[in-house]
């Protein structure tokens, strides 16, 4: 690519408006995370539909090792982009081409070390992540298939981060498109025309993850802003070094929703058996429920992801005041998204949880309970996942580490724990909005905060430049 075509799109990250820009980025980004979340849905609804409630369980059963893929995925995609935008809003292209090729080295071997630690641990996974006597045997199936599609899973959640920084949001998008719809076809295929049940699923995941992998592989052979060499494919400790940094905030959201996710199929497990509901129930219901919220949260990701390139040029460059646009714009798309994720699970739990096949009028008793007292706090949801994004993006990790470590590490982990010892199932529903509303207040205060420091930064930069000082 010529210097004037980077040149080009470097200038526009730093002078077009911000509202066009983060439409322009975040919308095929947006598409992209909600095609994803919903063929995670539709893959449920199918086996919903086909297999019944124990399938739904396996799946939820199996759902924190995808988690624990887009966590790798987003620690050397999300620090990667991070970086090179930094980078290049700095005018250093040399490490800027360093940063892409050490992340591509680190999401491949990430990929491979991954299926290794699953074949070795298989039985001892599905035991850990909840697995029922009942559900067992589906688990283990669906697990060892989607096993072979964990590189492709990483390497493509990553590489769509790194691409949309390199200003193809669009490519982006259709690097998750083609695999997503390709899945849900073949899903259809297999479960319905060739009867392969569970196993249909996982394989139709696997084959479409490998098709992303393949057009995200494409892309690297045509970068715009740099021209990568092989010398930029071998580690560099300082540059690895901020990858990890820039990409730690988003690894340990997710990581520890691993862990949370985990927790809770033991903990609803463990205390539906004491309940009238049994073990079999929550599980189900924690794991329908779980990805249906995730449709909303991944809107959110991808709008925060989309301000991503633009906040992370512009503080490189010392444009402040284009910062704090992005920033308060993100979190108004992000509020709005979570009243309509709010009102949906307040107003229709029913209707939501039919989608996923039919049950017994205690499992949609119990499904109606979970959505409208552990989702009530989904009105303010959005200020935490878009406020731990932007603060990488600034290259100010340890923020978005410390919001991700209160709501799940430090408030909603010893909730579950503790709150069933007296209240038993109820305490486990009721955990979810009391940590949500502390995180989200603290996330309030973080960003507040932040508006102020990246005030006193725009107002030195006037100063130098003879203009008048800017507001809050």
């Amino acid at each position: 690519m010529s210097e004037t075509k980077s040149n080009t799109r470097e200038n526009i990250l730093g002078t077009e408006d911000v509202k066009k820009l983060l439409f322009r980025f975040a919308v095929p980004g947006v598409i992209a995370m909600l095609v994803g979340a919903f063929y995670n849905i539709i893959d449920q609804i199918f086996i919903g539909h086909s297999v019944g409630m124990l399938g739904n369980a396996a799946t939820n059963v199996a759902f924190p090792l995808v988690i624990i893929a887009m966590a790798l995925g987003l620690l050397f995609g999300i620090g990667g982009a991070s970086n090179f935008s930094l980078c290049l809003g700095a005018g250093n292209k040399e490490r800027a081409k360093k940063v892409v090729g050490n992340s591509i080295f680190l999401l491949t071997a990430s990929g491979v070390l991954v299926f290794v630690v699953i074949h070795l641990c298989l039985e001892q996974l599905v035991t850990l992540f909840g697995a029922t006597d009942a559900v067992f045997p589906l688990a283990f199936e669906y697990i060892t298939i989607t096993s072979f599609g964990m590189l492709f899973l990483i390497f493509s959640t990553g590489a769509s981060s790194i691409i949309r920084a390199d200003g193809s949001p669009r490519y982006s998008m259709y690097c998750l498109l083609a695999g997503a719809f390709l899945n849900v076809v073949l899903s259809a295929f297999f479960i319905f025309g060739l009867n392969m049940g569970l196993a249909g699923a996982a394989w139709a995941t696997v084959i479409s993850q490998f098709v992303s992998f393949l057009i995200a592989v494409l892309y690297f052979t045509r970068f715009k802003s740099v021209v990568l060499e092989k010398k930029d494919f071998v580690l560099n400790r300082s540059v690895t070094k901020m990858i990890f940094y820039l990409g730690a905030s988003s690894f340990l959201n997710q990581i520890s929703m691993v862990a949370v996710q985990i927790l809770l199929n033991n903990t609803v497990a463990y205390y539906g058996g004491l309940s009238v509901y049994g073990s079999e129930i929550p599980l189900a219901v924690t794991g329908v429920i779980s990805k249906v919220s995730m449709i909303f949260i991944a809107v959110i990701i991808g709008v925060s992801q989309g301000g991503q390139p633009i906040a992370g040029f512009n503080y490189g460059a010392k444009n402040y005041g284009r910062v704090k646009e992005v920033f308060k714009l993100v979190l108004k798309v992000s509020m709005f998204i979570s009243l309509i994720a709010f009102l949906c699970f307040q107003l229709f739990p029913l209707s939501i949880i039919k989608i996923f096949g039919g049950g017994s009028e205690l499992y949609f008793e119990f499904a109606v309970r979970f959505c409208r007292i552990y989702l009530f706090m989904m009105i303010i949801i959005g200020i935490q996942p878009a406020a731990s994004i932007l603060f990488t993006a600034i290259g100010k990790s340890y923020k978005g580490i410390l919001l991700a470590m209160i709501r799940q590490v430090l408030l909603l982990i010893p909730l579950v724990i503790v709150m069933p010892l007296y209240f038993g199932l109820d305490g486990v529903l009721y955990a979810g909005p009391i940590a949500d509303g502390i995180s989200a207040a603290v996330a309030f205060i973080f960003v507040y905060r932040e508006f102020k420091r990246l005030t006193a930064m725009e107002n030195e930069e006037n100063l130098i430049r003879g203009q008048p000082a800017a507001a809050v």
